[in-house]
């Protein structure tokens, strides 16, 4: 069996490691995507309450609160996981654009390589 070239040892190397990250950050936005829908769920209900008594869970405590001060909390966090999600979609596209290219590169290696004796894959 035939020595990889180092070239192509650390590109692949770089490939996979661009994919682990990229699936990690799926995963982030995934659940980024799931505290969005609990907080459209929890402004929901507060915005079927009256005046009626508040509880926040804090922790191990209960603290009663107050509708609007309840709803502007929901509202900032829901502000910074929308912000969180559009960063995390930015860099999936680099790392996708970045996947792409070292893709081109080894399939290039791959061909060259080839003529050379050296192992393809698939």
């Amino acid at each position: 069996m035939e020595q990889i070239p180092k070239e192509i040892q650390d590109k692949l190397a770089q490939f996979q490691g661009l994919q682990s990250q990229l699936q990690m950050m799926s995963m982030q936005k995934q659940q980024l995507m799931l505290q969005s829908t609990d907080i459209d769920n929890a402004l929901a209900e507060l915005g079927k309450l009256n005046d009626e008594n508040i509880y926040e869970a804090i922790g191990p405590l209960l603290i009663e609160t107050n509708k609007e001060g309840s709803e502007k909390k929901l509202n900032d966090n829901k502000e910074t996981v929308s912000t969180r999600i559009k960063i995390l979609e930015k860099q999936e596209q680099r790392i996708s654009s970045k996947l792409n290219e070292l893709k081109a590169e080894l399939q290039s290696l791959l061909k060259v390589g080839e003529g050379e004796g050296v192992i393809t894959a698939g």
